[in-house]
């Protein structure tokens, strides 16, 4: 009786926090300063006078934390897609993806049969000197037994994770034997490049899958190794890059770009304009240029990719970009949730929005993507630009468009190839993962013997042996791929290439295997070589 009587009352609760709020917004917004924390005033809000009139007075016991929360959701819904509002036990992992770093202890996990396994550990991390090896199951950790009791993934990072220098033990079974170690916590970098290396002659490859604050580091790094090996010409491949940091793509666009041009500009009715402009020589301001995008690239990744579009610095291929030109600040708030508020909109240096529309509401905003599939976006060319995008000319003519993403140069279509019933229950199941971990453990003097990746992408094949072997394991997962046609045999035998070589050298592996097959880079590769 008490929750429908909630559910009756919550549109009214809601109503109340909203007019409050905005009311209350309207008084403070000419005198707060875009630092301040919200509600920090000594005079109590509305809000708040609303919220402690329900916990005091309101018929039945209700937390009033999960009530304020969805309030303030229910505010931000009103105002775009990318205004948001983050609780207090989300916030480390979001501040940790943005710093490019954590305390741990370097290891990939997963849990198969209750039972949880190291999938890799991080090369002169803490694990790895301390001796743990991928294939170890965990049996205790510090005094918590965490094998055979549905400890859950949350639960094994909590317990992991600690302090720089603080020490955890362990106790592990490997094979048969148990043994304990004892690990000295340390900085785990979350790497925001997946891989920089030489991919043809003179013919440099680099991607990125995020901006983070050590993104420009690592971009760095890897340029000056890669000049080092000669390198006249580059792709960059930035698909799937959800974007990140401004100023990191703005320094890494300044390492591309001569001059003092211009490489985006924000601006925002509270917010003066602010121009970001190359100002050094670069590492890299002649040779040939191609950036990779698809529609997972996003916010600073267009960033980067419009700068060095509009400048003619680089060839754009692969498909419209996602479309999201709205830039955010973040305000910590007093009860150690966040506050992540769209302030601005950035332009490229032709003057174009790529923020796409978001009129129709967030849920037809987020479903923008699925539209794309079944609209044929990604997959016809003609398709691929905004409908409403409004048309720029680049200082060499290029026609370039606005209005929602970055429209590339060249199109290449979506690989369809690999979306069948059967592929999709593979990986829903995870059987491909499961299937890589376990053959690889199992066969670890074979892999180990290959001293790269470039060696084993030409050394080794799914060949019968390994395709019989995964399809003795699919069928435990009731997936018979048998007859599964001759296309999707080849995508799922290449993907399991891949995924053994990520196994032993990270995502370095991963891309340098898969590239080889990838139909944007081969595209990519062609147009270097014309």
């Amino acid at each position: 009786m008490g929750n429908n009587k909630l559910k009756l009352w919550l549109p009214l609760i809601f109503s109340i926090v909203m007019i409050g709020g905005m009311f209350l917004g309207y008084k403070m917004k000419e005198k707060m300063p875009v630092t301040a924390r919200f509600f920090s005033t000594e005079r109590k809000g509305i809000v708040q006078e609303v919220l402690d009139l329900i916990s005091e007075r309101y018929v039945d016991p209700i937390q009033t934390d999960t009530l304020a929360d969805a309030a303030i959701e229910e505010m931000l819904s009103h105002l775009d897609p990318h205004s948001i509002f983050i609780p207090s036990t989300d916030l480390q992992q979001v501040n940790e993806d943005l710093a490019g770093k954590f305390e741990g202890i370097g290891i990939e996990f997963n849990i198969f049969n209750d039972t949880i396994h190291v999938l890799s550990v991080l090369k002169g991390g803490p694990s790895e000197n301390a001796g743990l090896q991928p294939g170890d199951k965990f049996l205790k950790i510090g005094d918590s037994t965490v094998a055979g009791n549905n400890t859950g993934a949350n639960e094994v990072k909590q317990l992991l994770r600690g302090l720089h220098g603080s020490k955890v033990q362990v106790t592990l079974l490997r094979g048969k034997q148990i043994k304990q170690f004892t690990i000295t916590r340390g900085i785990i970098p979350l790497y925001s490049l997946d891989a920089g290396y030489m991919i043809a002659p003179a013919t440099g490859y680099i991607r990125l899958n995020k901006f983070s604050e050590t993104t420009y580091e690592e971009f760095m790094e890897a340029m000056q190794k890669l000049k080092e090996d000669g390198v006249q010409q580059l792709i960059l491949d930035l698909r799937g890059n959800g974007g990140g940091i401004l100023q990191e793509s703005v320094e890494i666009a300044d390492e591309f770009l001569d001059g003092n041009k211009l490489i985006v500009y924000t601006q925002g009715d509270h917010i003066k304009k602010q121009e970001f402009r190359a100002r050094r020589e670069g590492i890299f301001e002649k040779g040939k240029l191609i950036v990779l995008i698809d529609e997972g690239s996003a916010s600073a990744s267009e960033v980067l990719t419009g700068a060095l579009q509009d400048w003619d610095r680089a060839e754009v291929i692969g498909r419209r970009s996602f479309g999201k030109g709205l830039v955010q600040e973040q305000y910590n708030l007093s009860d150690g949730s966040a506050l992540r508020l769209t302030i601005a909109r950035y332009y490229t240096p032709l003057g174009r929005s790529i923020q796409k529309p978001y009129d129709k509401g967030i849920e037809s905003y987020n479903e923008e993507l699925y539209d794309r599939y079944h609209n044929g976006a990604l997959i016809n060319a003609d398709s691929n630009k905004m409908a409403t995008g409004e048309p720029y000319h680049t200082p060499k003519g290029k026609l370039v468009y606005g209005g929602g993403g970055i429209t590339p140069d060249v199109f290449v279509a979506m690989d369809t190839t690999g979306i069948s019933n059967k592929v999709a229950q593979l990986y829903t199941k995870n059987t491909i993962g499961n299937f890589v971990y376990r053959y690889y453990v199992d066969h670890i003097d074979h892999f180990k013997s290959f001293a790269n990746p470039a060696d084993f992408e030409k050394g080794f094949d799914i060949d019968n042996k390994v395709w019989d072997a995964f399809a003795a394991f699919a069928l435990q997962d009731s997936i018979k791929i048998n007859n599964m046609p001759a296309s999707d045999k080849q995508f799922i035998s290449g993907r399991l290439k891949s995924l053994f070589a990520r196994q032993q050298w990270r995502n370095e592996g991963f891309y340098e295997v898969n590239n080889a097959k990838d139909p944007m880079v081969i595209k990519a590769l062609e147009e270097l070589g014309e």
